[in-house]
């Protein structure tokens, strides 16, 4: 099988706009920590369930350990947390409230509370495949990651 060159797979990928998402989680030793992934997807509604893809490190193991997770999706303005929790460390102390035992960002547009009910381990990666036990969300915009550079909100909607 052929496979696409590297760089030009990462520049096309980086067409596709999505929204950023910061993931929580409790360590072994009751710990946040926080990881910003773009790859969240909605799975199925009935049940609800999404799934992320996480590479070894620390939040993977947190995940592992817990078998949960949350996701907090950023609101447009959140680039600057984005990055931290990207592997860009500065100063961040995000606000943040333990709900159903996981960390959700006092800000966020949405939230949703994760139980992992498996695991598939893919390349460099592992997708931790979860039904969501609660959810909450709010009508602020989005941050939003399209051509590998964040953009304030989802744009102009289309008429149908």
């Amino acid at each position: 099988m052929q496979r696409a060159d590297p760089l030009a797979f990462r520049q096309a990928a980086s067409r596709f706009a999505t929204g950023v998402a910061l993931l929580t989680a409790l360590d072994s030793h009751g710990e946040v920590c926080g990881m910003t992934a773009n790859s969240f997807v909605t799975i199925s509604l009935s049940p609800p369930t999404v799934l992320v893809s996480v590479k070894p490190g620390r939040m993977h193991e947190a995940m592992s350990a817990s078998r949960r997770y949350g996701v907090n999706v950023l609101p447009e303005y959140a680039n600057a947390l984005s990055r931290h929790f990207a592997g860009r460390p500065r100063q961040a102390h995000p606000d943040y409230e333990i709900v159903e035992g996981l960390p959700r960002l006092s800000n966020c547009v949405a939230f949703f509370a994760c139980e992992v009910t498996r695991t598939i381990d893919i390349s460099d990666h592992t997708l931790f495949i979860a039904e969501v036990s609660g959810c909450d969300y709010c009508d602020s915009l989005p941050l939003v990651f399209f051509s590998s550079r964040y953009h304030l909100g989802p744009g102009k909607p289309v008429d149908r």
